[in-house]
Order: structure tokens, then C-alpha cells, then sequence
């Protein structure tokens, strides 16, 4: 359990803000990821780019620097689910003005906007289950202010009832938590850190029933993106030239159904935030 850099308010918020905000960029520059965008171009994605990821992500510093200032040192109930909720829906306001309307990072809002929250209520202090479970217990409370409107990845939970990432974050994150984060880790020993980030994507993408797949490619696509990264890994990781090839053959797979893990994108994001809390003086 380590203290973050600054530990005051202002302080502390503007770290997690643009620690928040790195994790989205170091996240979208992440390359070669299967069917989404990365440093080689647009993945599945026609309305995509990096550019426009990073200019997504730069526009949601001020959102995660509010919900660090709201949060800290408050305890998880309905006041401050409500506004955690409000300026959520702000930012991503601010998102779609700064993207020309394109959703490039609703779902990472919500993960990593919890996540922020959490360790704020936590004063800056505390572990990754720590901060996952506080995240938890806000996601479980409810937000009368929310749209009804459903989402593609709520359309896609509800048609193939399937959990989705309300369901991933009242859990405390699993995938982050049991799968992401050990195995981020534990690449990290045996190759570089671009291996070690792309190891942890495919770790997620393993077990998640990834909307943002189901909704373009429905379970053929996600069988081919659970299969295709299981087969990374068991070839030994993205560090070796089996897991190389077995990564681009789900890459090429990817694209030929216009799939995009982006939910796994997203919580990679937010496993990034979390192993940054957790070693705040380090620069992997």
C-alpha cells in the first residue's frame, strides 16, 4: 500500500486525472492490438484514429480531476453515486464535442471514472482490491438521474444475456482484478512492457463477453476473440514468435468480421490505472 505522490486534494486530483488520462492514451497507442486502433491505423474502425483517441482521452482530464475532488475521502452512498453519475454524463459531453459526436471512450468513463472515484474516497491510499471493491460498492448504487436509454452494449447484454460492464464493475472487476493484473505482471518478467500490456489485453479477452464484439459480430465473433486470445497466450505470450503469430492470425480474424474488443480495451485501460495507483513512482 503505497501513498500517491501529492497526497492533498488538488493535489491528488490532478494526479489521478492525468494518470487516468495516460492510462487512455497508453492504452489506444498499444500496438499491434486485434481489430482495434492502435499505432498501425484504425483496426475495424472507420470513424476511428489514434489521434482522435488521444483528443478523446486529453478531453476527459477535467471530468476525472471533478470526480477525484467530489470523491475524496467521501463514503459510497446514493449523494455521491448521483454525482459521480452527473459528471460522468458531463464528460462525456465534453467527449462527443471533442470527438465530432463519435463515442470513442463511454465505457472507459465508466471504469475508469469508478476507479478514480475510489481511490479518491480512499484519501489516495490503498491496494488495487482495495480500490476495485470501493468501485464495486458504487456501482451497486443506484442513479435516478441515469438515461433509460439503452446503449448498443446494454442492447447486446439484454439480447444475449450476457453480463456487461455494470455487471464487470459490481463484481469489483474480475477480469482486471484475477486476470488482467497478474498477468501484466507476471509478463513483465520475461519481456518488455509493450508485451507485457498486449499479454494482459488478451488475458481479458480470454473470458469477457465483450459487447462491443457481440454487437458487430454477435457470438461468432466473440468465440473467435476468446479462442484467438487463449491461443496467444497458450503459444507462450505475445513475446514469443508463436504468440506473434497466433496474434496477428486473431488480428487478421478481427478485421475480417469487423470485430473490436473494445470493452477489453477499456478495462485494459483501467488495469493500467490500477497497477499505476498501486506503483505511483514507477514508469514502466
Amino acid at each position: 500500500m503505497k501513498l500517491l505522490p501529492r497526497i492533498q486534494v488538488e493535489g491528488g486530483a490532478e494526479w489521478l486525472a492525468r494518470a487516468a488520462t495516460q492510462c487512455l492514451i497508453d492504452e489506444a497507442r498499444l500496438s499491434p492490438k486485434p481489430g482495434l486502433v492502435d499505432s498501425r491505423g484504425n483496426g475495424a474502425h472507420h470513424d476511428l484514429s489514434l489521434a482522435l483517441m488521444e483528443r478523446s482521452a486529453h478531453s476527459l482530464t477535467p471530468t476525472f480531476q471533478a470526480l477525484a475532488q467530489q470523491s475524496w475521502l467521501r463514503p459510497a452512498d446514493i449523494a455521491l453515486r448521483q454525482t459521480i453519475g452527473r459528471l460522468g454524463r458531463e464528460g462525456e459531453q465534453q467527449m462527443m464535442a471533442a470527438t465530432d459526436g463519435v463515442n470513442t471512450h463511454r465505457g472507459a468513463i465508466w471504469a475508469l471514472g469508478l476507479l478514480v472515484s475510489a481511490v479518491a474516497m480512499h484519501g489516495g491510499v490503498g491496494s488495487a482490491q482495495q480500490v476495485a471493491n470501493t468501485a464495486a460498492e458504487l456501482a451497486k448504487l443506484p442513479d435516478d438521474a441515469a438515461p433509460r436509454l439503452f446503449s448498443k452494449g446494454l442492447r447486446a447484454t439484454h439480447r444475449y444475456r450476457v453480463p456487461g460492464a455494470r455487471e464487470e464493475a459490481q463484481q469489483a472487476f474480475p477480469h482486471i482484478m484475477q486476470r488482467a493484473l497478474p498477468q501484466l505482471r507476471l509478463s513483465r518478467q520475461h519481456g518488455s512492457e509493450t508485451h507485457a500490456r498486449l499479454d494482459a489485453l488478451m488475458a481479458i479477452m480470454t473470458s469477457l463477453t465483450d459487447t462491443c464484439v457481440l454487437s458487430r459480430a454477435g457470438l461468432e465473433g466473440l468465440d473467435a476473440m476468446q479462442n484467438g486470445a487463449r491461443a496467444v497466450l497458450n503459444a507462450g505470450g505475445s513475446a514469443h514468435p508463436e504468440g506473434q503469430m497466433a496474434l496477428a492470425a486473431l488480428d487478421r480474424h478481427m478485421l475480417a468480421l469487423n470485430a473490436s474488443p473494445g470493452g477489453a480495451a477499456d478495462l485494459l485501460a483501467a488495469t493500467l490505472f490500477l497497477d499505476r495507483i498501486e506503483s505511483p513512482y514507477l514508469t514502466h
